[in-house]
């Protein structure tokens, strides 16, 4: 915003004198207090400067080159010289500005006992102070008492200001930390979901190449044609076990519960999660396009998880009405497309603010070959792509019933 460009411009310049060379900045400052400091010599009647007048207005400026390195010995050093100054006042200064600076850093820089010693000292020793000073009206000790205070004001606001923005900073870098952790994690765990997946498809591979291998050597003699279509099985098997083998490879891996578990659904089953998603409030309508072809073994899985986690991430998070599932069969992938019309991004579509469903669609998609997208629909709403690339040999095989159908059964490994 425009509004906050200065305040931008100023955090930097600040950032940027804090970070250079202590001595050559408070060097730089000294020697801009030392010029309203010298002025005091060339206003002054003759004989008005002595030597010691010089030393004692000397000491309110050297000292402020080790402000930030000592702020409470150079503060009080400082003030002492000022209050020497205004009583011996030969010449004095028309306002104590090395003093206003002492005060100033010790109330930004010193510690808690260094800044409350200070503040006591200050108030203490100005009343009895201006006795000290001839001519000393009710104006000029209201004036000599305000101004350090504040200085010293302006110190607190500027260390607490400084405090705080370091605190938020500090939060910042928890906050995305803790982000990266979620993230990190969600990851892992989708990966050790995935791997729980592969490993009942490579289970059942094996199953079939095991079974297919037994019964070839029965029917090699009495039936040829039926031996050659196993052993073409057993080959296929152990081709789609050996590209699964090599995906699973950078995959966390969970350890397996013991027992069979039922086989995972795949893009076959994605009608009647449609037909189910349909009977809730959420009105979902599927649509398919192309030819289906055939899918590896894991991203019929994928397929189906995508699907059913985007709809879930709509009925949980967007609040839409209805949504819409397309399966279309392109010439080298699957693109599936959920887009429902609902709350968009600041519904479901952040992974911090809603869960972790989006990563898991990504890391899924991933995993098989493909890659997921997520955003805000073009109409409106919110929206998941994903592409699933087919197997290389390009044989069709998959099967989409209509919507309503039961799940078909699994793919067969051997022709009848």
């Amino acid at each position: 915003m425009p509004g906050q460009q200065p305040r931008h411009w100023w955090a930097a310049v600040t950032a940027r004198l804090r970070s250079a060379n202590t001595y050559a900045v408070d060097g730089a400052l000294a020697a801009v207090v030392a010029v309203p400091v010298s002025v005091q010599f060339a206003n002054t009647s003759p004989g008005g400067a002595t030597p010691l007048g010089v030393l004692l207005n000397a000491g309110t400026v050297l000292p402020l080159i080790w402000r930030r390195r000592a702020p409470f010995a150079v503060a009080v050093t400082v003030a002492a010289f000022s209050l020497l100054v205004s009583v011996y006042n030969r010449p004095g200064q028309d306002l104590p500005y090395g003093a206003l600076l002492a005060t100033y850093t010790v109330a930004d820089l010193g510690r808690r006992w260094q800044r409350w010693s200070f503040l006591g000292g200050l108030v203490l020793i100005l009343g009895p102070g201006a006795l000290l000073v001839k001519h000393y009206g009710a104006a000029d000790f209201l004036l000599d008492l305000l101004l350090p205070l504040s200085a010293y004001l302006l110190g607190t606001l500027a260390r607490i200001s400084r405090e705080r923005a370091e605190a938020l900073e500090e939060r910042a870098e928890q906050l995305a930390r803790g982000r990266a952790a979620d993230v990190a994690r969600a990851a892992a765990e989708e990966r050790a979901r995935i791997a729980r997946d592969m490993h009942d498809l490579l289970a059942h591979a094996v199953s079939i190449m095991v079974v297919q291998a037994e019964a070839a050597p029965v029917i090699v003699r009495t039936d040829p044609d039926r031996a050659e279509r196993a052993f073409d099985a057993i080959a296929e098997a152990g081709r789609d076990a050996m590209v699964q083998l090599r995906r699973l490879l950078g995959v966390l891996k969970e350890e397996q519960d013991a027992g069979v578990r039922a086989p995972p659904p795949t893009v076959a089953a994605v009608p009647a999660l449609v037909a189910q998603m349909d009977s809730t409030s959420l009105r979902v309508d599927l649509g398919t396009g192309g030819e289906p072809r055939l899918l590896p073994a894991d991203a019929e899985v994928a397929a189906y998880r995508i699907v059913q986690e985007a709809l879930t991430n709509t009925v949980k998070h967007a609040g839409a009405d209805s949504a819409t599932v397309r399966l279309d069969w392109k010439d080298a992938s699957l693109l599936i497309t959920v887009t429902d019309d609902g709350r968009g991004p600041d519904g479901a579509a952040a992974p911090q603010a809603g869960g972790h469903g989006l990563i898991g669609i990504q890391e899924r998609a991933a995993a098989c070959g493909g890659h997921a997208e997520t955003g805000p629909a073009p109409g409106g709403g919110f929206q998941v792509t994903a592409r699933l690339p087919y197997i290389e040999t390009g044989a069709t095989g998959a099967h989409v019933p209509p919507v309503g159908a039961p799940d078909g059964p699994p793919r067969p490994a051997v022709a009848p």
